[in-house]
């Protein structure tokens, strides 16, 4: 597998991107399209939120009720969501009118919407920015990175990534872009993921692969536990690449769905890392589990919580705070068996043996607390499983940002 970090979903074969800005917001770009130049299976995950936004139960119609798309359109700025039957004709007016310019059916359309919940779509400048982001369509890199742009909110930075891989002598390419900072606490958060590739692969694989993945990565990312309506995470895939087409779990399938889980993960924690007002990604691994849903649970209790995350901030090793949000997970373990340690570039130490503090160096503690990215391990011994969540710490700054989000 190749790794292209600067890679964007404008990179596989037949996929265009353009962005721009047409109005919703007042100065930034607000209006992104992904265009397909031949039919392209469609897949996706949803919020699973039970107020959900109008471009979602549009989205989940169509990869519930037809094979391909042609068309991705993202605006940011307004969510549409909460809006009623006002917001319900409107996202269709803007799967119709988008359709219109590319001379498409609009079920072939799909749309993603992501800002400030409860405000209507100004339809009359996003009809009139269509054509004009449309005129824009380049599968260059830069119309990739522009994509990556124009779907932001709070990000800090546009978050994408491509990569490679060989099968049977093709070369197939997975392009990928996301946003999310707040609101992030998914369960498939605002979050929005985009995935193109050229690969030829049948829709069951293409739906069975991305589910599995996003079981552990996109909802293993948690910034304040605010699962938002708008939730979504796009895949299409238009064959472009010509490799013999995977219609059975054999070894192309696996290497496929490697690269795919990379991709994923990469964005996952790129969201995780930019979380609103963050300034590190925390990584919170948990070993020895009875289960799957033990280790993740118990991750992402301990990944969520404010009071670990105001710690991470303050580089402070205070792992009761941990061992707390282990605590109230609902998992059942054993609290004298557990191990502790904390991880970064500047060294690993272990803060726990035991259920019970070591006699660690807290001035090595700090300094490995005040790196950019922090590890917290934690092994319960009481199986054979694990799980990792991710996640940041909690700032001034987060309070800030949200206290003035409207204005």
């Amino acid at each position: 597998m190749k790794i292209i970090d600067d890679g964007t979903v404008t990179l596989p074969k037949g996929f265009y991107g353009a962005g721009g800005h047409v109005g919703i917001k007042k100065e930034k770009k607000d209006l992104a399209l992904i265009y397909s130049e031949v039919d392209a299976l469609a897949v996706g995950t949803f919020t699973q939120n039970v107020v959900k936004a109008a471009p979602v139960l549009w989205d989940k119609m169509v990869v519930e009720n037809y094979d391909s798309a042609r068309v991705i359109a993202i605006n940011s700025g307004v969510a549409n969501a909460c809006t009623g039957d006002e917001g319900i004709y409107n996202n269709e007016l803007f799967a119709s009118k988008v359709a219109d310019n590319f001379g498409v059916k609009k079920e072939e359309v799909l749309i993603c919407s992501t800002g400030v919940i409860g405000k209507q779509l100004p339809m009359d400048k996003i009809i009139e920015g269509i054509a004009k982001v449309k005129a824009l369509l380049n599968n260059d890199q830069k119309s990739g990175e522009i994509v990556a742009q124009s779907i932001m909110t709070t990000d800090t930075k546009p978050k994408h990534i491509a990569v490679t891989i060989e099968l049977g002598g093709k070369i197939v390419t997975i392009g990928a872009c996301c946003k999310g900072s707040g609101m992030i606490h998914p369960n498939m958060a605002t979050m929005l993921g985009f995935i193109t590739t050229d690969c030829n692969i049948s829709k069951e694989l293409l739906n069975k692969a991305l589910k599995e993945i996003i079981a552990d990565t996109f909802n293993m990312v948690s910034v304040d536990r605010d699962t938002s309506t708008n939730d979504t995470v796009l895949l299409l895939a238009n064959g472009l690449a010509n490799n013999e087409k995977i219609t059975s779990e054999n070894d192309d399938y696996y290497k496929f769905k490697e690269a795919l889980y990379y991709v994923n993960e990469y964005l996952a924690k790129a969201i995780a890392g930019d979380g609103e007002g963050a300034t590190k990604l925390l990584e919170v691994q948990v070993h020895g589990a009875n289960s799957i849903k033990q280790a993740k649970v118990i991750a992402k209790s301990v990944c969520t919580s404010p009071l670990v995350k105001t710690a991470v901030y303050g580089n402070d090793a205070n792992w009761g705070r941990l061992l707390c949000a282990m605590g109230y997970s609902g998992e059942e373990f054993d609290p004298y068996n557990v191990d502790l340690s904390i991880a970064s570039e500047y060294g690993t130490l272990q803060l726990v043996t035991k259920g019970m503090a070591t006699d660690y160096s807290e001035e090595l503690a700090t300094k490995i607390l005040s790196s950019s990215e922090v590890k917290a391990i934690i092994d319960i011994h009481n199986g054979e499983y694990k799980a990792t969540a991710w996640g940041c710490d909690l700032t001034y700054d987060y309070v800030k940002i949200n206290a003035d989000y409207r204005s």
